[in-house]
C-alpha cells in the first residue's frame, strides 16, 4: 500500500505538466473514488464521515477547486446567467451591470457578460455564443436579438429577458421602466412650471428607449399646443448635450428642455451655463435615469427616477420562473417611475 506522503509527492511531479487540480488527484490523494469526490461536494449526497474528511484535507492540501462550468454541463441545472450589453461605462448602464451581477452572486449565480459595443452584426452571434455555456437565462440590456434566436434559447429551456428593450416581432420576457408616463410626468412638470417655449434632446442612437421618451413627451407637448424644438444627433454623451445646449439655445429662446437621459442633461446643464442662461430662473432642465451624478451639488438635476432595485428584482423573479418545455409563462412587465425634484425647474406658476 502506497503511504499518503508518497501518494502526495507523485501527485506533485504528475501536475509539474498541468495546470489545474483534478477531481481524480483528490480521489488519489484522499484513498478514495472519483464518485466520493464527487458527492462530498454535492450538497445533500450521502457520504460518511470519514470519506468526507478525507476528501476536505486532500483537497484542502492540493488546492481543489470544483469545476461549477463542467458540473452545469451534465445536470439540469446551470448557475450561469449569460448579460449582452454595450455602452458598459454608461453611468446607467454601468449602474445596473453593478447590482444585476451582485444580486445573481447573492442568489449563487454567476455572470457571464459579453460586451456588445462591438457587435456589428447585432446581438445574434454573441446569445449562440452563449448558449454553448449552457446558460440558466439570458439577459439583454442592448440590441435586439432576431426571433429565431428567441426560439433556439427557449427550445433549449433558456430565457431570454429584455431590459428596457420592447420587441413586439420577438417571443421573450421583457422587463421596461414606463418611459411614456415618465415623459408625460416631464412634459406637465414644465408645463406646471409655466414652460411654453420648450425643447427636448436626444442622441442619434435611436434606441428604442430614447424613442418612447421622445415621441411621448412630443406628443404631450403638442396636445397643449407647443411644437417643441427637437435635437436628435450626436452620441449618448455628455458631450452631445453641451452640443445640444449650444445649438438649441443658439437658435431658440428656449425657457425649458426635457432631456432624455440624465447623461445629456447634464451636458445641456454646463452648456446652458456658458451661455449666460440661469438654472432655473431662465431655464427649466429635466433628465431621465437618475444616475449618481445628478445629484451631485454643481447639477442636482431635476429627474425622472427608474427604480434600480425594482429593475433588478424583476428580472431575478424572471429569471428563477419556471420553464415547462414550449409552454413557457413569459413575462411582460412595466416598471413605474417617479418625478425627484431638485433645483433645475422652477416652481409651479
Amino acid at each position: 500500500m502506497v503511504a499518503s506522503s508518497d501518494r502526495e509527492d507523485q501527485l506533485k511531479r504528475d501536475r509539474a505538466t498541468r495546470n489545474f487540480v483534478t477531481a481524480e488527484d483528490v480521489a488519489r490523494l484522499a484513498g478514495v473514488s472519483r464518485s466520493a469526490v464527487s458527492r462530498t461536494f454535492t450538497p445533500g449526497a450521502s457520504v460518511s464521515a470519514d470519506v468526507r474528511h478525507r476528501v476536505q484535507e486532500a483537497a484542502r492540501t492540493l488546492g481543489y477547486r470544483v469545476n461549477r462550468l463542467a458540473r452545469s454541463l451534465i445536470s439540469d441545472q446551470s448557475n450561469l446567467v449569460g448579460v449582452v450589453g454595450a455602452n458598459l461605462s454608461m453611468p446607467f448602464m454601468a449602474r445596473q451591470l453593478d447590482e444585476l451581477s451582485r444580486a445573481l452572486l447573492k442568489r449563487g449565480l454567476q455572470c457571464l457578460l459579453l460586451n456588445a459595443a462591438e457587435a456589428e452584426q447585432g446581438v445574434a452571434p454573441l446569445i449562440e455564443l452563449i448558449l454553448e455555456f449552457r446558460v440558466r437565462a439570458i439577459v439583454v440590456m442592448s440590441g435586439s436579438p432576431p426571433s429565431s434566436i428567441i426560439d433556439e434559447c427557449m427550445a433549449n429551456g433558456v430565457r431570454v429577458i429584455l431590459v428596457n428593450r420592447q420587441d413586439t416581432d420577438t417571443e421573450a420576457d421583457t422587463i421596461i421602466s414606463d418611459d411614456l408616463g415618465g415623459a408625460r410626468i416631464a412634459a406637465e412638470r414644465l408645463l406646471q412650471a409655466g414652460c411654453r417655449r420648450i425643447g427636448v434632446v436626444g442622441s442619434g442612437a435611436r434606441t428604442p428607449t430614447q424613442i418612447r421618451r421622445r415621441v411621448a413627451f412630443t406628443d404631450c407637448i403638442e396636445e397643449a399646443g407647443i411644437k417643441p424644438a427637437v435635437w436628435a444627433s450626436g452620441e449618448t454623451a455628455y458631450e452631445t448635450g453641451m452640443a445640444a445646449a449650444k445649438g438649441l439655445l443658439g437658435s431658440h429662446d428656449l425657457d425649458g428642455v426635457f432631456c432624455v437621459t440624465d447623461l445629456l442633461a447634464l451636458g445641456f446643464l454646463d452648456g446652458a451655463h456658458g451661455t449666460g442662461r440661469r438654472i432655473p430662473e431662465d431655464l427649466s432642465v429635466i433628465g431621465f435615469d437618475d444616475i449618481p451624478q445628478s445629484a451631485w451639488a454643481p447639477y442636482r438635476l431635476t429627474t425622472v427616477r427608474q427604480s434600480m432595485s425594482d429593475l433588478t428584482g424583476s428580472v431575478l423573479a424572471t429569471i428563477e420562473r419556471e420553464m415547462h418545455g414550449k409552454a413557457i409563462s413569459l413575462v411582460h412587465e412595466v416598471l413605474p417611475v417617479e418625478l425627484v425634484e431638485r433645483a433645475t425647474v422652477r416652481s409651479s406658476t
